[in-house]
């Protein structure tokens, strides 16, 4: 009955570490890469990385106008798109890997809201966290880049060491 009772006392604290486990947060055990890609390895969940300068939204792509770059697939909403990208992916392609712009200024890689939370600057695609932390970002992008773009060697360097601080949805 005693061994019983302590493994009831441990319970709450056990489902709790479970529950903190399995959210976001750096304890997840999603692989982190210089590119932010998803469980099938597609990058910016499938939207379509063209389609945020030509139109000025987000776009999803279809699986069957894909591209292999940088270690990810991306996806494109049509053959031009995919055509465009290949032509010149560093153009196209998020900064930072498609990681969160303002966390990279701070040093870490978090993962990005591609619908709401994106800005084209100077020709650059950035995604962030979300859509306050996007607008908290564009409020100074000036600084933020200051601050993200001698940093960003040193994060995705941890990225690909498996060593980086890594927040998750």
């Amino acid at each position: 009955m005693t061994l019983l009772k302590t493994i009831f006392s441990w319970m709450p604290a056990l489902v709790i570490a479970f529950l903190v486990m399995g959210c976001g947060g750096s304890g997840s055990s999603r692989q982190a890469s210089a590119v932010l890609v998803d469980e099938l390895g597609i990058a910016i969940q499938g939207f379509d990385p063209v389609a945020y300068h030509l139109v000025g939204k987000a776009v999803q792509g279809k699986a069957e106008y894909a591209t292999q770059w940088n270690a990810a697939t991306w996806w494109f909403f049509s053959k031009v798109n995919r055509q465009l990208f290949i032509t010149s992916p560093e153009k196209y392609a998020p900064a930072y890997g498609g990681w969160c712009a303002y966390g990279i200024a701070d040093g870490y890689a978090a993962e990005t809201d591609p619908i709401n939370a994106w800005t084209i600057h100077q020709g650059q695609l950035y995604l962030n966290w979300n859509a306050q932390v996007s607008t908290d970002w564009n409020a100074d992008k000036a600084g933020y880049l200051k601050k993200s773009e001698p940093k960003w060697s040193t994060v995705q360097k941890q990225l690909q060491e498996g060593e980086a601080t890594v927040h998750w949805h």
